[in-house]
């Protein structure tokens, strides 16, 4: 068992969720946040089982996740 930071979106259609501090892309989706979360859950342990175990980059070991709004002149 491993700790992994998950980012959940919620959509109009729906919630979209993300790990971070994978080595590689792994997204999951639900029409519930418990249905998304499930899903990259799911998404995880498929990826690991595909690529093997050593999916978590290491020196991404972060402790916190924060998520703000930004002004960006693009």
């Amino acid at each position: 068992m491993r700790q992994i930071k998950i980012l959940i979106e919620e959509h109009e259609d729906g919630f979209v969720g993300y790990p971070i501090g994978l080595k590689g892309v792994v997204v999951g989706q639900g029409d519930t946040y418990e249905e998304a979360l499930a899903d990259v859950k799911s998404a995880i342990c498929f990826y690991a089982e595909t690529v093997g175990n050593d999916v978590v980059d290491e020196a991404t070991s972060m402790l916190k996740v924060y998520l703000t709004d930004a002004e960006v002149p693009i």
